[in-house]
């Protein structure tokens, strides 16, 4: 009966068996919050990037301006060329067609989250459709 009641009144070890099991769990949600942050920042910024290029390519801007003003836009992402797709080409653009300019890029995932629940690279793409003024 004794050693019952001083089972039941040393509990030191109990929390931190508790810690050991939360833990990891806690940190896995902490890094995906963070990862989800920065996956929903550069969508933020490739969507408002495509949105200045086609804006200026319905006011008479050139390809290379366009492509100028969407790298501008997203200068924290440093984007390259191919990865911003321009249609029509500068040549076809009478007034009142369509534009649209599509930004791609990819995130990568710093941490450890496995390719089967998010792929890594994580691809993203914005697309701003206006008519040619």
């Amino acid at each position: 009966m004794r050693l019952v009641r001083k089972l039941i009144k040393n509990k030191k070890g109990q929390a931190l068996v508790e810690l050991a099991l939360i833990l990891p769990i806690l940190i896995m949600i902490i890094l995906a919050t963070m990862e989800f942050g920065r996956i929903l920042y550069s969508y933020m910024i490739i969507t408002n990037a495509s949105r200045e290029g086609a804006r200026a390519g319905v006011v008479g801007t050139d390809d290379y301006g366009i492509k100028t003003k969407v790298k501008n836009a997203a200068t924290t992402l440093s984007l390259t060329d191919s990865q911003i797709i321009i249609t029509p080409s500068q040549g076809s653009r009478p007034r009142g067609a369509p534009l649209s300019v599509q930004v791609n890029y990819s995130v990568i995932l710093v941490a450890p989250i496995p390719n089967v629940v998010v792929p890594n690279p994580f691809p993203l793409t914005a697309t701003t459709t206006m008519r040619v003024e």
